[in-house]
């Protein structure tokens, strides 16, 4: 072969090895984008024909189901009945915006793997079908209807659990949206929720956190039984500001008042008057190692085991170290520790459940299309968060809360009930008003928390106390009044 020759083959071979790296990259490595780009009209019909299988809630009422297309004998319709109700957990199958929320959690089960062509059809009538599972929910449709009318359109979200099993009783997050809206053609009413600056498509239950303020007090007093350092009978100075070491800042009470009367408090007059200065001097006692052991014994530093992502709640234990004042800010709530409300009713429903926490969980069973039940979910015990002992000393010290304290807003006649409180300061804006408790009747249980985003309503004039813990009373009341 002469030298023009092999030059001709030379370059026709690069060019044929360049043909087959950019086939490579368009089938490999590009092509997973184009298949699954919103643009793509396979990928459009592809979803619109398979169907999905329905989501109930736990007295059997449809919260999501797909329906046959009037205008299109090949697809499917996805339907919300229930609205907003619903909407964070059972979230939304959209070919513009993706899926969230139980839609995407658990996509494969409720998927069919046929659709509505002829192979489709072909493979259903010879038994080949599989996918389109139903799935039956945790949540009880009065709790979450009291959840969301105690809310009433206020920034903020409401997590109810069944404390001995970790069921999720209700789950409602504020400002709420509609699913349908994200089915829509672009343009539309979908483009605009993600815009909104109120943040409507966020579960602030799980996906956001919040400084928790005096709620945590259940944590820093958890720390002192725990470790011996104190009792509920064992008395601290009572003291009109609370100087923190190495720093000229002070710690005060809400009220900018000693602790109650007298020269001296103890400990569970002080968690019942939500005493600022008496949880920080026990914080600065304590150490922020303590502390963070039992925070991250009831959830905080972990992700949490859960059918939806979660963010993880944060009491930051490195910073504190050699910082009394810091931790002295911390033990209150306050300075960088944040919770999600979901791990914060993790916290009441752990007391209420003789210090065990449980795994907390939504799906409660998953069916086929004949209703024939296919896999049912169990209580998992995730660990001990305190001893037995513990637990029933800080059940007594927040039903005293409730009685006597900052909670009593949220005591229901003939029912124990305990409750913590928390104003949560936050820097330029009004504070956050969270309520955690649990109440218990002889049939049955719950426990809550309760978050109201900057006060709701009533702004800078908000507390736990008056403004979360009526909230908590009625999501609380409610499930003890169901019969479901």
């Amino acid at each position: 072969m002469n030298s023009p020759i092999r030059r001709l083959a030379l370059f026709l071979l690069a060019i044929f090895g360049l043909l087959v790296l950019d086939l490579t990259y368009v089938q490999v490595v590009a092509g997973p984008g184009y298949r699954d780009d919103v643009r793509n009209p396979r990928l459009a019909a592809s979803r619109s024909s398979r169907e999905r299988g329905p989501i109930i809630s736990r007295e059997g009422i449809v919260l999501a189901e797909s329906i046959n297309d009037p205008d299109s004998a090949q697809s499917f319709l996805r339907l919300y009945p229930e609205d907003d109700l619903y909407a964070h957990v059972v979230g939304y199958s959209s070919l513009l915006f993706a899926d969230s929320g139980l839609e995407e959690a658990r996509d494969t089960g409720l998927r069919s793997d046929s659709d509505l062509t002829i192979s489709g059809l072909i493979d259903a009538f010879l038994g080949r079908e599989t996918g389109a599972k139903g799935i039956r929910l945790t949540i009880s449709s009065p709790v979450q209807h009291a959840a969301q009318r105690e809310l009433a359109g206020q920034a903020g979200a409401i997590v109810a659990i069944e404390p001995t099993t970790g069921e999720i009783l209700a789950m409602y997050s504020s400002p709420s949206f509609d699913p349908a809206d994200l089915l829509g053609e672009f343009p539309g009413p979908g483009d605009a929720l993600t815009a909104n600056e109120t943040h409507p498509l966020t579960n602030r239950a799980i996906q956001m956190t919040f400084a928790p303020g005096s709620s945590f007090k259940v944590i820093t007093a958890a720390a002192a039984l725990e470790s011996g350092l104190a009792n509920p009978d064992t008395s601290f100075i009572n003291v009109l500001e609370l100087e923190l070491p190495g720093s000229t800042a002070v710690i005060r009470n809400a009220d900018r008042d000693r602790c109650g009367e007298g020269e001296s408090v103890d400990l569970a007059g002080a968690f019942r008057r939500s005493c600022n200065t008496i949880f920080g001097q026990l914080g600065i006692d304590l150490g922020p190692e303590v502390i963070g052991e039992i925070a991250a014994d009831f959830g905080f530093n972990r992700v949490l085991p859960f059918e939806l992502t979660t963010v993880e709640s944060s009491f930051p234990v490195d910073p504190l170290v050699g910082d009394p004042a810091a931790t002295a800010q911390s033990a209150i709530g306050q300075r960088d520790v944040r919770a999600t409300p979901l791990q914060m009713a993790m916290v009441a429903a752990a007391v209420a459940n003789r210090g065990l926490v449980m795994q907390p969980y939504v799906i409660s069973e998953e069916f086929d299309r004949e209703l024939n039940i296919l896999e049912q979910f169990q209580p998992v015990e995730v660990r001990r968060a305190v001893s037995p002992g513990t637990a029933a000393t800080l059940s007594r010290m927040m039903e005293d809360v409730v009685s006597f304290g900052t909670g009593r807003r949220a005591a229901i006649e003939g029912v124990a009930v305990g409750g913590k409180t928390g104003t949560a300061e936050v820097p330029g804006q009004p504070p956050h008003a969270w309520f955690i408790g649990y109440a218990r009747s002889e049939e049955r249980q719950i426990a809550v928390a309760v978050v109201i985003e900057n006060g709701g309503n009533a702004g800078e004039d908000a507390t736990g106390g008056a403004v979360a813990a009526p909230m908590a009373r009625e999501v609380m009341r409610t499930w003890l009044e169901t019969t479901n």
